[in-house]
């Protein structure tokens, strides 16, 4: 296993790695609308977020050696499921070759975020 980190998404904030590289696969943390350049939630509203959340998750796959157009499986999380359609607009913009997907709502996410997405992808 290989642990994947780079500056171009924000660090972990717990005992965790952005992603895991083995067996010709990546599994990537839960990316959440952190800056990677103050480790802050900037933006509002969940369009600017699954923005923020999907460019983050591109870096950690391309760092790894891999990219969003490689995803084979995301698992999303949305703190409330009357954002599913604006979530999923943005989402498709950057996950264009349809990975299988779950997508739940959840009670409460960290830093009081409206969406996590987490992704499995070919190297």
């Amino acid at each position: 296993m290989t642990v994947v980190h780079t500056e171009n998404a924000p660090a972990a904030i717990g005992p965790y790695s952005q992603a895991m590289k083995v067996n010709g696969l990546v599994f990537t943390s839960g990316q959440i609308a952190l800056d990677p350049a103050t480790n802050t939630v900037t933006a509002e509203g969940i369009e600017a977020q699954t923005h923020r959340i999907c460019q983050n998750l591109k870096a950690v796959l391309e760092e790894a050696g891999s990219s969003l157009e490689k995803a084979v499986k995301t698992t999303c999380f949305l703190a409330d499921m009357a954002d599913f359609a604006k979530f999923n607009e943005v989402y498709g913009q950057y996950f264009t070759g349809k990975p299988a997907r779950s997508c739940v709502a959840v009670k409460t996410l960290p830093k009081n975020v409206l969406a996590e997405v987490e992704v499995i992808a070919e190297l």
